[in-house]
């Protein structure tokens, strides 16, 4: 399994990106899908996840803000991120999950400044 995370970059506060992550290799549409995120210094943490059955789960400090979901028929999960304020600069991983089967894709860097 592959996954190929994009859409990262810098933006102002308050801008928005929208991130992807494209998974080969496996039956997408089966697979839990989720977005984390590492800050400098700061443990990986998740961000938003969306279950095989297009159930979703924030974490607090983007709820809101920040929306996850997937499109099965190009094995895409996307985070749109909107209203993005200078603590949500991170290197954002996407990961899929099945039963024991866990998949990371390489981290996009995003940076909120100024």
């Amino acid at each position: 399994v592959q996954l190929q995370a994009s859409g990262g970059g810098l933006v102002q506060p308050g801008g928005s990106l929208r991130l992807s992550c494209a998974a080969s290799g496996t039956r997408f549409s089966l697979y839990a899908a989720s977005w984390y995120r590492q800050a400098p210094g700061k443990q990986r943490e998740l961000v938003a996840g969306i279950t095989s059955g297009y159930s979703t789960n924030y974490a607090d400090s983007v709820k809101g803000r920040f929306t996850i979901s997937r499109e099965n028929a190009v094995n895409t999960v996307y985070l749109q991120m909107n209203s993005l304020k200078v603590e949500d600069t991170a290197v954002y991983y996407c990961n899929v999950k099945r039963w024991s089967y866990d998949f990371w894709g390489q981290g996009t860097q995003v940076t909120v400044s100024s």
